[in-house]
């Protein structure tokens, strides 16, 4: 099976000698990985529609079923992600276990960070896949308490994922760029860059409530929405380079929960 992408079934396609019904191809195309699959989809028209035309076939399925784990299938993780497909996305832009500090771990449903209860430390995490163009969005999530910093944004790869004390990580540089929860201020460079959102009395995070960011590296904004609300743009001119989803933390046993959604839907 593994030959797929490029082997005996690539060469024969690419040869227009034969062609497989699309639903023998499905069936076919769900015992591949996720590299077979993008393999097989550079073959012809034909092997591209049967791959992308139902983001919920027995392909995606089967992949998800193999690639995560029960907990984020069966609970409402990824509730806001309707095809196997966009779950299969998700997984693939989650937290990364090898960029991370070593006082958190990502646990086995795949997208929820743990902090060890670690005193005087300030732990963050970057997903394993960023961004240098497009638009993106993803959500974010506290499961227990926020402690005296909690801190969502983006960081380049060169930004810190753990640092003395309890401090703003996200933000601490130039090379990141955070809002905190705690008391709602935008942090970058190692200054407030004011509060958000900009409104009278703005209503402190509420533990699980998710906040949707909004990535547009072609505006080279980064915006935040609550529920479905559109908080505004908090940061403006990001640089041209390759931006990561990242949070920060200090409460001893909090989880952080990120999902990748796609690319955001306007209005």
């Amino acid at each position: 099976m593994a030959a797929a992408g490029g082997g005996a079934l690539g060469s024969a396609a690419g040869a227009g000698g034969w062609r497989l019904p699309g639903r023998v191809l499905e069936f076919v195309f769900a015992y591949l990985d996720l590299r077979e699959l993008r393999s097989c989809a550079l073959v012809c028209k034909m092997w591209y529609r049967v791959l992308h035309g139902d983001e919920n076939s027995e392909v995606w399925r089967s992949l998800a079923a193999r690639s995560l784990a029960e907990e984020a299938l069966r609970t409402d993780i990824l509730c806001n992600v309707p095809t196997y497909k966009g779950k299969v996305r998700a997984f693939q832009h989650a937290f990364s276990t090898n960029d991370c500090s070593r006082n958190v771990y990502i646990k086995k449903n795949g997208f929820t960070l743990h902090r060890n209860p670690i005193a005087q430390s300030t732990d963050g995490a970057r997903t394993k896949i960023g961004f240098s163009e497009g638009r993106h969005a993803w959500e974010v999530w506290w499961e227990g308490p926020l402690g005296t910093v909690a801190v969502i944004g983006i960081a380049t790869k060169r930004a810190p994922m753990q640092c003395q004390g309890y401090v703003a990580l996200l933000g601490s540089d130039d090379q990141s760029w955070g809002w905190n929860l705690v008391d709602n201020n935008l942090l970058h460079n190692g200054e407030v860059n004011g509060s958000f959102p900009q409104c009278n009395n703005a209503p402190k995070y509420q533990i699980g409530e998710r906040i949707r960011v909004i990535l547009d590296m072609e505006d080279k904004t980064l915006a935040f929405e609550r529920g479905y609300e559109f908080l505004g743009v908090a940061f403006r001119g990001l640089p041209k380079t390759c931006l990561y989803p990242a949070v920060s933390a200090v409460y001893g046993n909090t989880e952080v929960t990120l999902v990748y959604l796609g690319k955001p839907l306007d209005g």
